[in-house]
């Protein structure tokens, strides 16, 4: 039952699984460049942020994660001034993780760098306080200087995500071939597009490819190719059954089915580092939930017609997303988060 169930998006699988045995209706044009022809990549880069390129930032990625590692935060180049936060929770350099790491990531990593924001993203799996971990870390970088540092954790992963996160899949850490990379004004608008088309329950609001993957808390939650199997005690219109059926849609279908219904609207967005080479835009979203919904009603899952919510209540998620975009599609979603109390904040509103 509990790995079965996990299919609801990143709330869901959060509270169900512990518990088992206003947005806007107006579509969104897309500017220009987001229905165009790709990029010419061999065009000259916009510009960079406070002259550090490409290969600096990843430089400062690399003292960033060896100085957490260590627990050495003067080890890292952090500017004088610095803004840090932690699961949204601004505290002193030095605290939180910086004194829980104990084993920094390894095989499982992303990062997506953006020279022209001066900004980085990191997505990975390592070990806090002696238990697996997936961490999202965003860097803001002026003059070669760390100013801005933000962390998002979430420790307690359910089993049947760790296959998942041994490796990253090929799509999050390649390079996207010139001929298919997009401009950065088109990559936002994608990002954004997706949280449209959850808000307003309509998939084709995102341009999806027909492949798209979504995994959350390092669980697959769409294009499953096949059911789970079922737990024990659990038969034909079990609410096992139910949500398996549904993991099996794809990243746009499983929108369409209503199943994400329950998230009132998403917001902030903080679409906040976009990376042509990979092709990755990074995001730091809000989901904001009232709480308002008994059922959640379901739409062209055969056998399946509503999902009790199982009194979610009135809560927030933090989450930290990557999207994969080449050819104007999202072909690969990665996406990590954590509870809060409803109406939370994020920690960078002012």
């Amino acid at each position: 039952m509990r790995r079965a169930l996990a299919v609801f998006g990143l709330l869901a699988i959060e509270f169900l699984l512990s518990h088992s045995a206003s947005a806007s209706t107006r579509p969104v044009s897309p500017p220009a460049s987001a229905t165009s022809s790709p990029v010419d990549a061999s065009a000259p880069a916009v510009g960079i942020a406070g002259g550090c390129d490409r290969i600096c930032l990843t430089g400062i990625l690399e003292q960033y994660l060896g100085a957490l590692a260590r627990h050495q935060p003067t080890s890292a180049p952090f500017a004088s001034k610095v803004k840090f936060t932690e699961n949204t929770v601004q505290i002193p350099v030095g605290e939180g993780l910086w004194l829980g790491v104990t084993e920094a990531p390894t095989t499982f990593r992303v990062s997506a760098i953006d020279a022209v924001a001066g900004q980085i993203g990191f997505y990975g799996l390592l070990k806090a306080w002696g238990t697996p971990a997936l961490v999202t870390i965003r860097l803001k970088v002026e003059n070669s200087k760390i100013t801005e540092a933000e962390h998002i954790i979430v420790r307690q992963l359910r089993p049947g995500a760790m296959p998942n996160l041994v490796t990253p899949r090929p799509g999050l850490i390649e390079d996207v071939a010139p001929r298919e990379r997009n401009s950065r004004e088109a990559m936002t608008h994608i990002a954004l597009s997706y949280f449209d088309a959850i808000e307003q329950d309509k998939g084709a609001l995102a341009p999806f490819a027909d492949e798209c993957e979504r995994h959350e808390n390092g669980l697959q939650t769409t294009t499953n190719k096949v059911a789970p199997p079922l737990p024990p005690g659990s038969g034909p219109g079990s609410l096992a059954e139910m949500v398996g059926k549904i993991g099996m849609l794809g990243c746009k279908a499983g929108i369409d089915s209503g199943v994400l219904s329950y998230i009132t609207r998403v917001e902030p967005r903080r679409v906040l580092v976009v990376d042509e080479q990979k092709g990755l835009v990074f995001a730091f979203p809000m989901f904001v939930h009232r709480g308002d919904k008994s059922y959640i009603e379901i739409k062209g899952v055969p056998g399946v017609d509503r999902l009790p919510t199982s009194g979610l209540g009135a809560s927030n998620l933090m989450a930290g997303e990557l999207f994969k975009i080449r050819n104007l599609k999202i072909y690969e979603i990665e996406a990590m988060g954590l509870l809060l109390p409803y109406m939370s904040r994020t920690g960078w509103e002012d």
